[in-house]
C-alpha cells in the first residue's frame, strides 16, 4: 500500500493544484468608469466574470486587490442576483447595476460570510471592488456605471 501511494502521490498533488481555482484560467479585463453625482469619474480595470464557472469561482482565494481593480459579473437579462463571499479572504462592496447602469445598492461583503447578500431589484450586473471603497470614493444609490455589459457607453 504504501508503494502505490508513494507512486500516486505526486500525481494527486498535481491534480490538486491544477484543480485549485486560484491557479486557474486568467479572465478577460475590461475598463469601467463609475460617474458620482456629482461629477466624479472613477476608472477601474475589471475582470470579466461571464461564463458561470467564472462566476461561480469570481475572487475566490484572492489575498488582495488594488483599489483600481474589480470584477464584474454580467448577465444576459436584468434579474435578481445574490452573492456571498464562500472562500472570499477580502473584504468587498458589491455593487448592484441595473440596466442601463444606474447602481441599485451596494452591499458590504465580509470575508468567508455565507449570508446571501441581494439586489434591490433586477440587476444586469454586480460590481465586486474592495470593501469600503464605494464610500471612500462617494459611490452612492443612483450613481451611473458606464461599461457596455450595463447597456452604456464607455465614459471619455
Amino acid at each position: 500500500m504504501r508503494l502505490i501511494l508513494r507512486l500516486i502521490a505526486p500525481a494527486l498533488i498535481l491534480f490538486g493544484l491544477l484543480a485549485h481555482p486560484a491557479l486557474s484560467e486568467t479572465l478577460a479585463t475590461d475598463s469601467l468608469v463609475i460617474e458620482t453625482a456629482g461629477g466624479a469619474k472613477h476608472r477601474f480595470t475589471v475582470e470579466l466574470a461571464i461564463t458561470p464557472a467564472q462566476q461561480a469561482r469570481g475572487l475566490m482565494y484572492r489575498e488582495r486587490m488594488d483599489d483600481d481593480k474589480g470584477m464584474l459579473f454580467p448577465y444576459d437579462r436584468p434579474q435578481p442576483l445574490s452573492f456571498w463571499m464562500k472562500n472570499t479572504l477580502i473584504p468587498l462592496d458589491i455593487i448592484y447595476i441595473a440596466e442601463g447602469g444606474r447602481i441599485l445598492n451596494i452591499a458590504n461583503a465580509k470575508p468567508l460570510d455565507l449570508t446571501p447578500l441581494y439586489s434591490e431589484g433586477p440587476a444586469i450586473a454586480a460590481l465586486e471592488v474592495n470593501g469600503g471603497l464605494a464610500a471612500r470614493l462617494g459611490i452612492r444609490l443612483g450613481d451611473m456605471v458606464r461599461h457596455p455589459a450595463v447597456g452604456t457607453k464607455r465614459a471619455p
